[in-house]
């Protein structure tokens, strides 16, 4: 079987730009989100590059059935994960009560079911090669976030749960690391209803600076990654606040939110 590194949400966003950075660093990749024409299209300028050219995997990672497709497909192809990127999820703004609840028990089927299936599945594999588990948080994982509290409350999730099994799988050779970017511009604001005051966006990184820092944060073993300094500050000075205050402070001053597609 081929070890491949399998990335999730990799249409666009961070999560073609962890592709991309992935790809050049001579790993093949597979691709998997809904879209296929983006995937391709992604698959067609890291073969472009000079990369092996990527496995495509369409897939709506909200059925209860995906990830399962997602392994046999794989199999089918040769192919098994060396290393597994969990970049898909979305956010929405909106109090809790007033958003509908379809689509945040869909929010939680994504940032965190389908993410604890994906990262468990593959274990073996994972093992095996070496390889590890990149999970992408959030600087919201640090703070509740009245006007996007399911979305934090998911991001924080990732961050325990990636922290927990990056302390279980350390004696079989399996890296664990969650990456948490500040505020990134791409597709997920405009899903989630995010407009970011001034003072916001100092803390914004690209896309593609924030997929260096996580492929580097994993290649070394890190548990925990915030990409960039002023977030890092700002994820430090968190713990010393009271939550009281913190809950005010990001309902006031609109969401310290970032990323995940």
């Amino acid at each position: 079987m081929t070890p491949v590194v399998l990335i999730t949400g990799a249409s666009s966003g961070i999560g073609a730009a962890l592709a991309k950075v992935f790809a050049a660093h001579g790993h093949e990749v597979a691709l998997v989100a809904r879209r296929q024409d983006r995937l391709d299209a992604l698959a067609d300028e890291i073969t472009a590059r000079g990369g092996r050219r990527p496995a495509v995997l369409s897939a709506d990672l909200e059925r209860r059935d995906a990830v399962a497709k997602i392994a046999a497909e794989l199999s089918a192809r040769g192919l098994e994960p060396a290393v597994v990127v969990n970049n898909a999820g979305f956010g929405l703004t909106g109090a809790a009560a007033g958003l509908s609840r379809d689509q945040q028990l869909a929010m939680v089927d994504l940032n965190v079911r389908a993410l604890t299936e994906l990262s468990l599945m593959f274990v073996d594999s994972l093992a095996r090669h070496r390889g590890g588990i990149l999970n992408v948080a959030s600087l919201a994982a640090f703070l509740p976030g009245p006007g996007m509290a399911v979305y934090y409350a998911s991001k924080a999730y990732v961050l325990s749960f990636s922290e927990a099994l990056h302390r279980e799988l350390s004696d079989r050779g399996v890296r664990v690391t969650a990456l948490c970017p500040g505020p990134v511009p791409t597709e997920f604001q405009a899903r989630a209803g995010l407009s970011l005051d001034p003072a916001t966006r100092v803390l914004e990184l690209s896309a593609e600076r924030v997929a260096q820092i996580g492929y580097d944060a994993f290649m070394a073993g890190k548990r925990v990654a915030v990409a960039g300094m002023g977030n890092r500050i700002a994820a430090s000075l968190m713990r010393f606040v009271p939550h009281a205050l913190l809950l005010r402070l990001v309902d006031q001053r609109g969401r310290v939110t970032p990323v995940a597609e």
